[in-house]
Formats: C-alpha cells, structure tokens, sequence
C-alpha cells in the first residue's frame, strides 16, 4: 500500500481553513470541493490513456485521451462532501453509495445502505474525508470488493490518523491511500487529533 499526503501550498492553505472552529457549513462545503479536486487529480494521475490524431486549426497532432472510467463511492454521509469534485473533473463517472454505521454489539462498522454500479473496467474511488479508525473505510473496500470487479480502487481522504493508515494496510494493502494531511493520532473517543472535528456534522451544518 502507499501513502500519498499532498504537499501544496494550496492544499495546506484549504486545509486551514477547514481546520478553524469558526468556519461555517457554505465556506467548508466550498474549501472541501476545492481541496478535493487536488485530492482527486493526485489519485487519478496514472489513469490510463489511448493515443488518439486530432486536427488543431494549423495541423494534425497526436495527443492523448483518457481510457479508463472512474466509479466514485461516498461513504455516506460525509463521503458526500468529495462527490462534487470528482464529478466537476470526470464528468462521465459513474457514482455508488455505501452507507456504514456502527453495531452496538460488536463494535464494527456495517452498511445500512448500498447502491453500487457495475464496475468492470472501471477505477473506484472510495471517498471518505476523514480516515480515523480505519474500521469504516476497510469495510467499505471489503464491501467493494465483495459485490463488484474495478481494474482498482483508490481510497481518498482529507484527514487520516495513523491507526487509519495502518488499518488499512493491514486488511488492504494494495489500495493507495491519498490524503490531505498525516495527522498525529486518536483521541480516547477515536477523534483525530488535531483534526477538523465532525466532518458530516460540520459539512451538513448539524450538531
């Protein structure tokens, strides 16, 4: 598995800004969408891509188009708030939806709810902001991988914990990881330290 963290100074400005308690739901619902175009053009620089002739207005040229569809997959709800910027830059993609939520007896993270396309062919990324545990995001790609057949899948994060970072390579240590920031760990009730708080709570506006 790799890690990718950005390092921009544009990426380290949004995550600042999102970082600060007194940003509010409109301006954190814009940095995120901005912060998540950085984020998503990192995860897909190695897409693939055919030759193709084209005929600019002084001649023919060769030059390069893209061959290789994207499935985006929010976790819900938060996973929402990267949805947009994959959309804004892969227009074609395709989206599912998994929604996780905690059992009260064992602790893990079960879905709720998924929606998931066809993925033959397709690269997945699995987009959830903050990667704290890392319970929910290995569930998530287990979840994947048990419905559906992508060439890959990418996991696309603005924050993650080391325990994260672990988790998942430990259960999946072929999907690259791409986030906005390393921080340093979680705190006694799994929050990541520093952090931005509740992501959902925050991008949706609830307490």
């Amino acid at each position: 598995m790799s890690l990718t963290v950005l390092d921009h100074p544009l990426a380290h400005d949004l995550l600042s800004r999102l970082r600060e308690r007194g940003t509010g739901p409109a301006e954190f619902r814009t940095l995120t969408r901005r912060l998540g175009w950085l984020l998503v053009i990192d995860a897909t620089r190695d897409l693939l891509t055919e030759k193709v002739t084209v005929d600019t207005p002084i001649e023919e040229t060769k030059a390069a188009r893209l061959a290789e569809p994207l499935v985006a997959i929010p976790v819900l709800r938060a996973g929402l708030g990267l949805l947009d910027a994959v959309t804004d830059l892969y227009p074609d993609t395709i989206v599912g939806y998994l929604g996780l939520e905690r059992d009260e007896e064992t602790l893990e993270p079960r879905d709720y709810y998924a929606k998931l396309p066809r993925m033959e062919g397709h690269r997945a990324l699995v987009l959830d902001p903050m990667l704290a545990t890392g319970g929910s995001g290995s569930a998530a790609i287990a979840h994947i991988k048990a419905h559906a057949t992508p060439t890959s899948i990418s996991f696309v994060c603005i924050v993650a914990a080391p325990e994260g970072v672990a988790r998942l390579e430990a259960d999946h240590p072929e999907v690259p990881i791409v986030a906005g920031a390393l921080d340093r760990q979680l705190n006694d009730v799994g929050f990541i330290v520093p952090g931005l708080g509740d992501f959902g709570d925050r991008l949706h506006g609830t307490d």
